[in-house]
């Protein structure tokens, strides 16, 4: 009885939907990103206005810095949702968007709605570390590498 109950209230069973979860969720975040830069990718005008928004929030180097987010992220995107180099994905993930987060916070300290502001790039910092640390799960790329016996010395 108290191990039903245990369970119940710990909700153990849920584990069970780990790889649906991640899977979901690297889904979601992978096709975000991928949506969210191929308009800059695919037209000049769009990188352009990305490159005055950096240059608006006080982005070092603007006209590199642009272009380098933009392809990062799209590469992110596509690593993240077949679960390819997971860990590596999820670290720049996190790397990328705190770096805009930083950007962000410096430029409009005091600005009464900030909190607003950083929401989706914080959300991308916390999906990055959890990706950087957990991996991609079982439904993944990376889970079919790691099934491929090594033979010493190739």
């Amino acid at each position: 009885m108290l191990i039903r109950l245990r369970r119940f209230l710990l909700l153990s069973g849920q584990t069970r939907y780990a790889p649906h979860a991640f899977f979901a969720l690297r889904l979601y975040i992978g096709t975000y990103l991928i949506w969210g830069v191929v308009g800059s990718i695919l037209s000049d005008r769009n990188m352009a206005n990305f490159e005055g928004f950096l240059r608006v929030i006080g982005s070092p180097w603007p006209e590199l810095a642009a272009p380098l987010s933009v392809w990062t992220q799209f590469l992110i995107g596509w690593l993240i949702i077949p679960g390819l180099f997971t860990r590596w994905a999820g670290l720049l993930l996190a790397i990328n968007f705190l770096v805009a987060m930083v950007l962000i916070a410096t430029s409009q300290w005091g600005y009464p709605r900030l909190d607003r502001e950083l929401f989706g790039p914080s959300i991308c910092v916390l999906v990055g570390v959890v990706l950087a640390t957990h991996g991609a799960d079982r439904w993944s790329l990376d889970a079919l590498f790691e099934q491929i016996p090594l033979r010493p010395g190739r």
